[in-house]
C-alpha cells in the first residue's frame, strides 16, 4: 500500500463527514484527500482513525463523535463498533435514516454509472421500503467463522480476523438460540446455520470446504462433531409463492424470511403477466420466479429456467416437477443465449444475476429476443446501474424501480427494475 502525504496508518484526524457512498461509509476530505469513513453519518464532525492507505484514498473509522447527526443512535449490538464485527455497517443509523442512506446510494449510482439525469431519477420516485419484522432478528442464514482456538465468531471489516461473539442480533431467533457460539469447534473452519421459513433448523460444520451436518445435543438439530453425522446432505423446507420448496441446507435462498414473497410480488406487479405469455427466468436458481409466473401465464404457456449451479438445477427440477410446461436448462446464462440453448421470441424475462450483474452481453442478447418487458432483480446498485446504461444505449428505458431493504443494519439493498423497449 502506498502511503499518502500527510496521513499515516493509525493516525487520528478530526474531519467533517460529507455524503454517503457505496460500501457502508461516508466520504470526507483531509487537505483535499479523499477518506472513506465508517461508523459516521453525513454532516457529522468526528475524530477518525486511519485504517488503510491506498493510492488516491484512505479508509478510516470514526472513533469519536464531536458533533453528532440527529440520525445517530446507539448501536444495539456491542460488537458493531470500530475494530469489532464487520457484518453490520449501519447499526449507528436510525432505521428510517438507513432507508434514506440506501436511497441516496441508489440515486448516486444511477446517475454516475447508469447515465440517468436527475429528472429521470426523480421520475422513478426511488425509495427503499422496509420489510416486515423490524431491523433485528431477520437473518435466516448465518455463517460463523472459527478462529485458531476453535471459537466461533464473525469477521472484522475487510479482514480474516475472527471476532468471538456471544450473540448476533440480526440473526433469526432460532439461530440465536443455537448453542453454536458457546462451544468449541476444533475441527471446523466455519459453522453454517439455517432457520428456514418451513421451521427447519440446521447446523453444518465446514472443514476444508467439506460440509458435515451436526446434531447438537442441546439444540434443535441434535451428533457431536466427533460423532456420527446424519446420513446424506441436510435439506430444509422453505415456504414462498404459495408453494413448499425442498432445498439443500447450503443452497441459495433469500436470507430474510419475507424476501422471497416480497420479490415475487414486485416482479409480478411490474411484469403484469398475461395468460399464454412465454417466460424466461434467467439465473433462476430453484425456480422461485418461474413458479409464480407459471401460475399467472397458465398451463399452456412456456416457461424456461436457466441456471448454471448443479445444486440449483437439481432443486429447480425437483420443486417444479408438477409444472409440465416449465423447462429447466442447465447452463450459464451467457452460454444459453449465445449458443441458442434457448431461443426467442419471448414475452417476459426475469434477470436475477449474481452481484456482478448481468453484463452487457447478456443484456444485449436479452434485448435481441424482443420481450415486451424485462424485470431485473439486483443485489448490487453499481452492477445494476451499469446494466441500466446498456439497456439505455439500446433504446430501452428503466420504467419503474423498487428498492427493498432485504438486509437491515447493513449497507446492502435489493432493487427490482422494470425495463421496457422503445415504443413501437
Amino acid at each position: 500500500m502506498e502511503q499518502r502525504p500527510g496521513l499515516e496508518e493509525a493516525e487520528r484526524v478530526e474531519l467533517t463527514v460529507d455524503a454517503v457512498a457505496p460500501g457502508g461509509h461516508c466520504v470526507a476530505r483531509v487537505d483535499g484527500q479523499v477518506v472513506f469513513v465508517r461508523h459516521a453519518l453525513p454532516g457529522e464532525r468526528v475524530v477518525a482513525e486511519v485504517t488503510e492507505l491506498h493510492r488516491g484514498f484512505a479508509r478510516a473509522d470514526a472513533v469519536e463523535i464531536v458533533e453528532a447527526s440527529p440520525d445517530r443512535v446507539a448501536p444495539p449490538c456491542p460488537y458493531a463498533r470500530p475494530g469489532g464485527c464487520g457484518g453490520c455497517d449501519l447499526q449507528h443509523v436510525a432505521p428510517a435514516a438507513q432507508l434514506d442512506w440506501k436511497t441516496a446510494v441508489v440515486r448516486e449510482q444511477l446517475s454516475r454509472l447508469g447515465g440517468l439525469t436527475d429528472a429521470e431519477i426523480d421520475a422513478l420516485r426511488v425509495t427503499v421500503a422496509p420489510l416486515p419484522g423490524g431491523p433485528l432478528g431477520w437473518r435466516s442464514r448465518v455463517r460463523y467463522a472459527v478462529d485458531a482456538t476453535g471459537r466461533a465468531g464473525l469477521l472484522k471489516h475487510r479482514s480474516h480476523e475472527v471476532v468471538p461473539i456471544d450473540r448476533c442480533l440480526i440473526a433469526h431467533p432460532a439461530i440465536q438460540a443455537l448453542p453454536v457460539l458457546g462451544r468449541n469447534w476444533p475441527a471446523a473452519d466455519a459453522v453454517a446455520t439455517v432457520a428456514s421459513t418451513g421451521g427447519d433448523v440446521v447446523v453444518t460444520a465446514l472443514a476444508d470446504g467439506t460440509p458435515t451436518p451436526v446434531d447438537l445435543p442441546d439444540g434443535p438439530a441434535a451428533t457431536d462433531p466427533g460423532g456420527s453425522p446424519p446420513a446424506g446432505p441436510a435439506t430444509v423446507r422453505e415456504v414462498a409463492a404459495g408453494r413448499d420448496w425442498t432445498l439443500p441446507a447450503g443452497g441459495f435462498w433469500q436470507v430474510h424470511p419475507a424476501a422471497a414473497d416480497t420479490l415475487v410480488d414486485a416482479v409480478l406487479d411490474l411484469l403484469d403477466p398475461r395468460p399464454g405469455e412465454s417466460v424466461w427466468d434467467l439465473y433462476g436458481g430453484a425456480g422461485l420466479f418461474a413458479a409464480a409466473l407459471a401460475a399467472r401465464v397458465g398451463p399452456d404457456a412456456r416457461v424456461t429456467v436457466v441456471e448454471s449451479a448443479a445444486e440449483g438445477v437439481a432443486a429447480a427440477r425437483r420443486n417444479l416437477a408438477d409444472l409440465s410446461r416449465v423447462e429447466v436448462v442447465a447452463a450459464r446464462v451467457e452460454t444459453a443465449l449465445a449458443r441458442r440453448r434457448i431461443t426467442g421470441p419471448v414475452d417476459l424475462v426475469v434477470l436475477d444475476p449474481p452481484r456482478t450483474g448481468a453484463g452487457a452481453a447478456v443484456v444485449r442478447d436479452t434485448i435481441a429476443a424482443t420481450p415486451r418487458a424485462v424485470a431485473y432483480v439486483a443485489c448490487d446498485p453499481a452492477a445494476f446501474a451499469r446494466d441500466v446504461r446498456t439497456f439505455g444505449r439500446a433504446g430501452w428505458r428503466l420504467a419503474a424501480l423498487r428498492g427493498l431493504d432485504l438486509f437491515p443494519m447493513t449497507q446492502h439493498v435489493e432493487l427490482v427494475g422494470l425495463f421496457l423497449p422503445p415504443a413501437r
